[in-house]
């Protein structure tokens, strides 16, 4: 099946007829249509197919328990009203890659793994890559236990109806320990690439990142008949710090940006008494994420403080600078330029990923295909066919370099 069919076959799962986006939550219905698609796939390919024990999905060729496998793949769920590619280019493009080597009579030496790691986006329980996360130890069974959607549902309540056992996850030392190199493949999410005129790019490393709430806590009342002067509106506080967040990574060449809210009473004619937003803030170094948040924290609270507002802050989670595999890194880069002749630059990202998670344990590396509009976790996430075939082609080159000589 070539990549074009089956990224037609993919593209109508989960995608909503109102905005055009995608909405492929953990463990739904739509999900499970996701799952099956690769389950479908592998098994087509004659490739050994496997769920581990947190809900990721793996597909072999080869014997994975003689250990230096090399692996690539990337996730299929994704942010509410997302894109086609974040995530599903990666998967769709592993499975393609792996046509186009049989096409070439390549031949495997090591093991190789195409992977489907769930809930990546975090869109359902608000916490990203649990897959990866709890595969690698950076999310204990307790913690994702504690995990619940907006609607109350937990984690474990959530697999279950979906027909796994939540009771077996955590960390999983073996599965780690039959991966010998992890290459994930994904649409850039940024114009850098475009700007450079290249079609393909090569990751150097994860801008440090994470998400802090901002609990404004005020006094409801009536919004006809409370006097400007006797409010204590944590809403004018939450605008200020809003701002505050523009004005402190502009100066730091960083990004902070408050995307998500939720006010109560949350009534036309009410002030508010509890404004709730989270803050996602990145920055290509520590010392520089460090000063953005610090400052955005030192206006809140001179804000609330001015509005006679209650103010806490709870750090939500945290991701340090990822390095990416220098040596992996730069062999991606011998094979895609010295093999091929390829320009492929090498850029940062202040997106996270699996790949990400997965450094600490095993050595990963990512490959970039070109956006030709910088759009991201929006319908209007694109790339060009030729593109795609494009990253097809580098994955497969990287692949044939990394496990077939």
């Amino acid at each position: 099946m070539s990549f074009h069919s089956m990224w037609a076959e993919l593209l109508p799962v989960g995608r909503s007829s109102a905005s055009g986006g995608y909405r492929r939550f953990a463990w739904t219905d739509a999900d499970a249509d996701c799952r099956a698609w690769f389950a479908g796939q592998a098994r087509s390919r004659g490739l050994a197919y496997e769920v581990d024990r947190n809900g990721n999905q793996w597909a072999w060729l080869g014997d994975p328990a003689e250990g230096n496998a090399v692996v690539t793949g990337s996730h299929l769920d994704s942010v509410p009203d997302g894109g086609a590619f974040d995530g599903p280019l990666g998967v769709v493009s592993a499975f393609a890659a792996l046509d186009e080597l049989r096409g070439r009579d390549a031949r495997f030496t090591r093991p190789f793994g195409i992977v489907n790691f769930g809930d990546e986006e975090g869109a359902r329980f608000g916490l990203a890559c649990v897959g990866s996360r709890l595969t690698a130890g950076q999310l204990t069974r307790e913690q994702a236990h504690r995990l619940t959607d907006g609607d109350g549902v937990t984690l474990p309540r959530a697999m279950e109806a979906a027909g796994y056992d939540p009771d077996t996850i955590g960390v999983d030392p073996e599965r780690l320990a039959r991966i010998g190199a992890f290459v994930e493949l994904h649409v850039e999410q940024g114009r850098a690439l475009d700007l450079s005129g290249d079609r393909v790019g090569i990751a150097s490393a994860i801008w440090p990142h994470g998400r802090w709430r901002f609990d404004f806590r005020g006094e409801a009342n009536h919004a006809g008949t409370t006097r400007l002067a006797d409010r204590h509106d944590p809403m004018l506080s939450y605008a200020e710090t809003v701002l505050a967040a523009r004005r402190e990574a502009e100066v730091a060449g960083a990004v902070a940006t408050f995307g998500k809210i939720a006010v109560e009473p949350n009534g036309v004619n009410a002030i508010p008494s509890l404004v709730r937003g989270w803050l996602d803030s990145r920055a290509e170094d520590q010392t520089s994420l460090d000063t953005v948040v610090g400052g955005i924290e030192k206006a809140a609270r001179r804000y609330a403080d001015a509005h006679g507002v209650d103010l806490d802050i709870v750090r939500e989670s945290f991701t340090p600078v990822v390095e990416f595999d220098h040596a992996l890194r730069d062999e991606l880069a011998r094979i895609l330029g010295t093999d091929t002749g390829l320009t492929v630059p090498v850029l940062g990202t202040g997106a996270g990923h699996d790949a990400g998670i997965l450094s600490g344990s095993i050595p990963t590396a990512m490959l970039f295909v070109r956006n030709p509009t910088g759009v991201s976790h929006s319908p209007a996430e694109s790339a060009s066919e030729d593109d795609c075939v494009a990253g097809v082609l580098a994955l497969a080159d990287v692949l044939e370099g990394l496990a077939c000589r």
